[in-house]
This record gives structure tokens, sequence and C-alpha cells, in this order.
């Protein structure tokens, strides 16, 4: 099988932006604490212990955060690893390593696992490096997210799966009413055997047996990693708002956020913008119901509702319910780093990039920015997979090109004549060169003429190219359909495998062996697409 593997860089899947964060690039510094490598967790391990270990009205942010996880794992059962892990967090050497996502149906894609996998090992790594202090890995649930259609969905060798629902407000509290419909469906194509029956009581256990979609999401995360002490957190809760109120203030009546990420943002043209701050980056919150709360002349007004309130009005709301103000992708961060005692936050490129633009926002509010680590990728590929691609004479690099240059330059080495005409061309445009010289020697009008004439031939010259070259794809027509159709089954839809499969795919294949197998493979600190042969 293939050898060789990729860097995140080579792959073609990263935006400018993070090619540039990975290789420390000098005009992004100002933009991050300290770049992911084991030893600068060391200054900020002491940075965030300094900046956290605070209290909120008499009460430990630490013990707090404790008496909030241990409500919420009241009613599932749990590992001793996580359990321990949750007391731990009221230890001053104890901080967490956190990953966030969207509540997908039955994890989405298959990157969900990536995401907390890299959190967990990394925990890991960082245990042995400073054995006087802990680390505990965090999933935060994106509870109070809005965007159902991005979330009511997975896919299932090659078939969509969507749960057709109608939702408002935040998605954690939304009833899983109608799954029961759904399941019926999805069991059908998961077939027989004892893998797939596993898959079938796990969907059943989540989602079946809870009433809202938080508590669905935490029992399936729990079952899949409790085991790895995985910490979930549901940060939808009145106490921890409490502890955020400061921040919320300073955000309705001073906008800090717009002005500090705006003036980030100026320093980032260069680069696509992730997300634009709003002059007020938070929602109003009920169970059915997240809008923008908006400030016009002098009345803070909720987006398309008749709510609004006078300054001294949505201040006191503030102090007395919390839980009705919600952060949005601009605040959000900042709410995480307030409440947890956390060094490191772990996300996908996109998430990243909106990260990159929040660092000035931190430092004004003097709140600890963490570090930023990309999470692992992966491409799954089977035994059999592998030795096809070996005997194709294939490396995992030319796997991950686009498959029109896949298929031209693997039909350039299967044959022993080249139909590369690049030195027949540049041989035409000297030629030419000396023919534009002598026509402006002897008539300057016969320029255009010879400029007509060299576009011809050259545009000839291509277009035989172009035809040797599809004769010779239909010559080796069977060794290319067998190169397209790996390349299909390890790219669906020419995109990344982890963002179109679901786990179940694999777990069907692989069964409990699956998470176990990636644990040992993926290593969060490296660089490289990883290419793991299950």
């Amino acid at each position: 099988m293939p050898t060789d593997c990729i860097s995140y860089q080579n792959s073609g899947y990263f935006t400018p932006l993070m090619n540039d964060y990975l290789d420390q690039k000098s005009n992004l510094r100002l933009l991050y604490n300290r770049f992911p490598t084991l030893e600068n967790f060391d200054d900020q391990i002491l940075e965030k212990k300094l900046n956290f270990n605070g209290y909120d009205n008499g009460k430990s942010k630490r013990s707090l955060l404790v008496t909030v996880l241990e409500k919420q794992y009241s009613l599932i059962k749990t590992s001793t690893e996580t359990l321990n892990n949750i007391n731990l967090l009221n230890d001053s050497n104890t901080f967490t390593i956190t990953t966030g996502h969207q509540l997908n149906l039955f994890t989405g894609p298959l990157y969900f696992l990536y995401k907390i996998i890299s959190t967990i090992n990394l925990t890991k790594e960082l245990k042995s490096k400073y054995p006087e202090s802990n680390f505990v890995p965090i999933y935060w649930m994106a509870t109070e997210d809005h965007d159902f259609e991005e979330i009511n969905y997975f896919i299932f060798k090659g078939r969509k799966f969507r749960w057709n629902k109608e939702s408002s407000g935040p998605v954690g509290r939304l009833s899983t009413e109608g799954l029961a419909d759904f399941f019926k469906l999805y069991q059908q194509d998961l077939g027989s055997g004892k893998n797939a029956d596993t898959i079938k009581k796990l969907f059943q256990e989540s989602y079946l047996n809870h009433t809202n979609l938080a508590d669905a999401t935490r029992f399936l995360a729990n079952e899949l990693f409790s085991e790895q002490g995985l910490v979930i957190l549901d940060a939808d809760d009145h106490d921890l708002k409490t502890t955020f109120i400061p921040y919320i203030k300073n955000e309705l009546l001073s906008q800090t956020s717009y002005k500090e990420v705006t003036k980030t943002i100026e320093n980032l043209k260069e680069y696509p913008i992730q997300v634009n701050p709003r002059e007020i980056n938070l929602f109003y919150l009920e169970d059915n119901l997240r809008e923008r709360i908006i400030f016009e002349n002098g009345t803070y007004k909720v987006n398309n509702t008749t709510i609004e309130y006078a300054e001294t009005e949505i201040l006191s709301l503030l102090d007395t319910n919390p839980e009705k103000f919600s952060p949005n992708v601009i605040m959000r961060p900042l709410y995480q780093e307030v409440i947890l005692p956390n060094l490191c936050y772990i996300g996908g490129g996109g998430e990243l990039a909106y990260w990159l633009e929040l660092k000035s926002f931190f430092d004004t509010v003097n709140v600890t920015f963490p570090i930023l680590l990309l999470r692992n990728s992966a491409v799954l590929v089977s035994e059999k997979q592998a030795k096809k691609a070996d005997k194709l004479g294939l490396s995992w690099a030319n796997l991950f090109s686009k498959q029109n240059d896949l298929i031209n330059n693997k039909v350039k080495l299967l044959d022993e004549y080249s139909i590369d005409l690049s030195i027949q061309k540049d041989f035409l445009k000297n030629q030419f060169h000396y023919l534009h010289t002598l026509a402006q020697k002897t008539d300057p009008s016969f320029s255009g003429a010879v400029k007509a004439q060299e576009a011809k031939q050259i545009k000839g010259l291509e277009q035989l190219e172009k035809r040797l070259l599809k004769a010779q794809k239909r010559k080796h027509s069977e060794e290319l359909e067998r190169l397209t159709i790996l390349q299909n089954e390890l790219f669906p839809n020419k995109s990344l495998q982890e963002r179109q499969a679901n786990f179940s795919e694999f777990y069907l294949e692989y069964g409990e062996q699956l998470i176990p197998n990636l644990i040992n493979k993926l290593h969060p600190l490296e660089v490289n697409f990883d290419i793991i042969t299950l």
C-alpha cells in the first residue's frame, strides 16, 4: 500500500488563511496567543491559571461549573473516568481542552469524531508532558444555535437521511418528536447483524428515549466517548450565564466586540472574512425564539418581534434572567473562555478562521485567548482499497488531486510516448518571436497578422494535444475506470470523506474497534492529513 502522507497545506482542502496560520506567517502573528506546540502550553497554563481562578458572587467559577455539570449528568449513566474529570475541575491545577460542535443528527459527518478524539488525545499528551496538572476534554454542545437545516440530516452510504420538522428557537430545546418515523426508514438500510443491532440500539436510546435534542446528543456522545473521560457541557444554563453577566452588559452598553473585531478585519483584507460582527452580538432567547437584539433610537429591540426594552429594563432583565441572552458566533468564544479553565480550542479551518478575528477583543476585556489547534483530518481506507491504490501505482498525494488532473497525469505515465506538447509550443513561440521582430523592422502593419497566425497555430497544437490525450484515455479506459472508482469511494461527491459520510457507515463494517482504532492513530499536534487503514 502507499506509504506517503500529505500535509494539510498540500492537500488542497484548506484555505490560504489556514495554510498561512499553519506556516506561522508573520502577518498573522498578532491574531493568536501561542502556536500549538507542546512546549507552548507551559506559558499558557500559567497565564490561564492567573486569569481564571476567581470568584463570582462569592462562589468560585470552578465550583459553579462542577455543580452545573453534576446536575446535567444526574440523569444519565456515565463512566468513572468522566465523573473523576468533573470532580477534578474543582482543582486549581486542572485545565480543559475544548472542542465545540453543532447537535448534528446522529453526529452528522465523520469529523465530529475527529474533533472529539483530537481533544481527548491532546489531554493525554499534555498529562504526559505536565504531570503536575490535570487536563479534561470538553465537548461544548452548540445547544443555542438555531439553524436546524444544517443539522437535521446525515449521509449513510451515499443516501441523505433527513429529519423533516418545523423548528424555531435554540436547537438544544427542540423536541425529538418525529424521529421514531425517521428511524423506521434508517434501520431498513442498516440491515441485520451484530454491528447493525448496536447502531439501532444507540439511535433508539439516544433519540427515542430523550425528549429534546440536547439530552439526546449528550447521551449519544457519552455512549461513544465516556470511557475516555469526555465531559459534555450544555452552556444554555442560568447559572453559567450569571458568570457572563458583566460581559453581556458591556456588549449591550459599549459594543466592544464590534469595535475590536472590525479593526482586526481591516488587517485581514487579503483573506476572505469568515464572519462580520454586528453592533450587538447577542440574541434574545426563549424556547421557540432566538432573534437578534438591536439597538435603535435609545431602545433595545428583539428583531422580528414587538419585544423592546429601555436601557434600565434590559439591564434589570439581564440581572434576573441572564439565560435569555445568547451569544452569537462572535461572543460565544468569549463565553466559553470565561466559564472554563480552558487552554486550547480545537476546531476546523472555518472555526479557527473566525477565532483569529477575536484576539484583540479578548485582550480588551482581559480574558486569556486560547491556543488554537486545527483538528485532525483523516481518510479511512479499507485494506482492499489500500491494495488497489498500490496495484494502480498511486500515492495518497495522487488521490488528493483533482480527478481530471489525476486521470491526465496517469495517462502520461502509462504511455511510453509523451503527449505533452509543451516543447513544441515553446519552439513555435520562439519562431513567432523572430517573425514579430521581422515584422516590426519591415512593416509594423503585419504585426496583427503575425499575432493571429501565432494564436491559430498554438490553438491547433492544444487541440491536437487534447485529441491525443482523449485517444490515450480510450486506450487505457479500464485502468482509468478503476482509478476513478477508487477515488470516488475515498472522496465521495469529489469532497472529503469526513465531510460526507456518517460514522455508522464505518461502524457497520468495523464495529466497536472503530473508535479505539481512531484514537490510536490520530495525533493532534501533527499537521499531516491522516490516512488510516482499518
